[in-house]
C-alpha cells in the first residue's frame, strides 16, 4: 500500500506532527511506502496512484490557512519578543489551495489532521473539518476521523502530541487492515 502524507506548516509543528503520523504508519507491514512532502513541493499528481492520502495544516482562524493568515505568521515570526521561526518552505502554498487543484480520486482512502491551539475546539476552531470535507468532495472515503494536535501559545507541539500522532498513525492502519478483512 502506497500513503501520502501532505502537510503545510508554518513554525515546524504540523510538520512534526506529519513525521510522526508516517512512523505509525510505517510500524505496519501493509503499509509499502510513505512520501511525506510539504505542500509547497506537492504537485497536483501526487496523490495520483496513492492508496491512502493524508492531509495536514495549521488552523488559522478557525479554519485552513489563507494568504493574509500566512502573511501574518511571518509577522510573528519576525517579531523578537515571539519565540517563533518560520519554517524554510513557509509560507507559500497553504492546503486550501492545494486541495483545490487535487485530482478526483479513485476509490482511495483519506485523512485529515490539523495543528490547533490548545483552547477548547469551538473557541480556536479546527482546519481538519475543511480539509476532512475537501477530500470527501474529491472522492477520499474517510478512514478515521479527522484529528487535531495541539499546540502551546508559542508554537511547539504540547507535550505527548508526537506519540499520540504516531498512535494516530497505528490507528489509521488498523482501521485499514480492518476494513480490507471484512471485504
Amino acid at each position: 500500500m502506497k500513503a501520502v502524507i501532505v502537510y503545510e506548516s508554518m513554525f515546524g509543528a504540523t510538520r512534526e506532527v506529519a513525521q510522526a503520523i508516517a512512523a505509525g504508519l510505517l510500524s505496519a507491514a501493509s503499509i509499502a511506502t510513505v512520501t511525506v512532502i510539504n505542500v509547497n513541493q506537492a504537485s497536483e499528481t501526487i496523490a495520483a496512484g496513492a492508496d491512502l492520502l493524508i492531509v495536514g495544516g495549521p488552523t488559522h482562524v478557525h479554519g485552513m490557512s489563507r494568504p493574509e493568515s500566512r502573511a501574518e505568521a511571518v509577522k510573528w515570526a519576525d517579531d523578537p519578543e515571539r519565540t517563533l521561526t518560520l519554517e524554510p518552505e513557509a509560507p507559500g502554498t497553504g492546503v486550501r489551495e492545494w486541495l483545490e487543484s487535487l485530482a478526483e480520486s479513485t476509490g482511495a482512502r483519506g485523512a485529515a489532521f490539523d495543528t490547533r491551539a490548545d483552547f477548547p475546539r469551538i473557541l480556536s476552531g479546527a482546519a481538519s473539518n475543511a480539509i476532512h470535507k475537501a477530500l470527501g468532495k474529491h472522492g477520499y472515503t474517510e478512514v478515521v476521523p479527522a484529528e487535531s494536535f495541539l499546540v502551546s501559545k508559542d508554537g511547539p507541539l504540547e507535550s505527548g502530541e508526537h506519540d499520540r500522532a504516531q498512535a494516530w498513525g497505528q490507528q489509521i492502519v488498523a482501521s485499514l487492515e480492518t476494513s480490507a478483512r471484512s471485504h
